[in-house]
């Protein structure tokens, strides 16, 4: 293999062919930059975030499926490289901050998050150069946690009992007001539902040849519902959009409904035009089979998605109904919810 060096930087590949490089000496100090210059060029993780697959339920929409005329998609966001949709906002909310001139690499970043949030800045933080502190609630799943903390990230635990999400939000802020990073803010940064304007909105109109008609998703920051109904009603107006929320006493992890003071900044009301509310049995047992009826492994809020399109499947005729999976069921295989 070494013998054919001379004859490929001279220009002369082995099997005869002109290279890129072709005139460039042997020893020229050139000859490094210029086959830099001419190789292929590979993604990097952060270039595959996006682009997931969109694939059709068979088995689970039962009469309210095809009978009806009706056909339910599941958006697998676990394909994202951290494994849930936030890879989406994790890596928009830091670049767009790099070109405010915000932060920069080697920068301390904060944030409160209730796992997938934070698994997805935690993987862009290490890709761009950041040092991640975390704030999550103790009541969550180890998967999460130790994701976390395998992407480098310091991860603060905060008593569940303490005021959960909302304890963490303001513990993140007062980090802040200290001097002790910056913080992204998922709850109030207009980049969050901007990461789905421009990438999982147009997605999905794409995949579905524009003809989707209700879009189906877990309300908790609310930046994925925000972004893809602003952009599929500008499309086409009429697509109904509607949010899961738990029903009264439910803890559906990724699935919240904020006290009025706790309401994210992004999130604006007009934009869903119809609400489900889903119980933690109901959300627990679809996900079991989804797993076990059509093959997706998704977690706990996207089984809530699919109780809501499953809803709203019996109630129309004729439509595309496009729901979430936010992210994997790995991500809560310790909670016993699979067992």
């Amino acid at each position: 293999m070494y013998g054919n060096r001379s004859s490929t930087i001279s220009g002369v590949a082995s099997h005869g062919h002109t290279t890129p490089c072709a005139g460039v000496g042997v020893h020229s100090a050139s000859v490094g930059r210029c086959m830099i210059l001419h190789m292929k060029t590979y993604p990097t993780i952060e270039d595959i975030i996006g682009s997931t697959p969109l694939v059709r339920l068979q088995r689970l929409p039962g009469d309210a499926g095809e009978p009806r005329g009706n056909v339910i998609l599941a958006k697998l966001e676990g394909n994202n490289p951290a494994g849930s949709v936030k890879d989406r906002p994790a890596i928009a909310m830091i670049r767009e901050a790099e070109a405010r001139g915000e932060i920069k690499p080697g920068d301390t970043l904060i944030e409160a998050t209730s796992g997938n949030t934070g698994i997805a800045l935690a993987m862009a933080a290490a890709v761009r150069g950041y040092r991640m502190i975390l704030i999550m609630p103790d009541n969550l799943s180890l998967e999460r946690r130790a994701s976390m903390t395998a992407y480098g990230a310091e991860l603060i635990l905060t008593k569940a009992e303490q005021g959960g999400m909302e304890y963490a939000r303001d513990l993140a802020a007062k980090m802040q007001a200290e001097g002790k990073g910056k913080v992204l803010d998922q709850f109030a940064n207009a980049d969050n539902p901007l990461a789905h304007v421009q990438g999982t909105g147009p997605e999905i109109w794409e995949q579905t040849d524009g003809r989707v008609t209700h879009f189906v998703s877990a309300m908790g920051t609310t930046g994925t519902i925000m972004g893809v109904s602003k952009y599929l009603k500008s499309r086409n107006p009429q697509i109904q959009v509607v949010g899961a929320q738990p029903a009264e006493g439910s803890q559906i992890p990724g699935i919240r409904k904020w006290p009025e003071e706790y309401l994210p900044r992004i999130y604006e009301p007009a934009r869903v035009d119809a609400f489900e509310s889903i119980s933690q049995a109901e959300a627990e047992e679809m996900a079991r089979r989804l797993a076990a009826e059509e093959g997706i492994f998704g977690g706990i809020s996207s089984a809530g998605a699919l109780v809501a399109a499953l809803r709203v499947a019996q109630r129309v005729e004729n439509s595309t109904i496009v729901f979430i999976v936010c992210d994997r069921g790995d991500r809560y295989l310790s909670t016993g919810v699979f067992n």
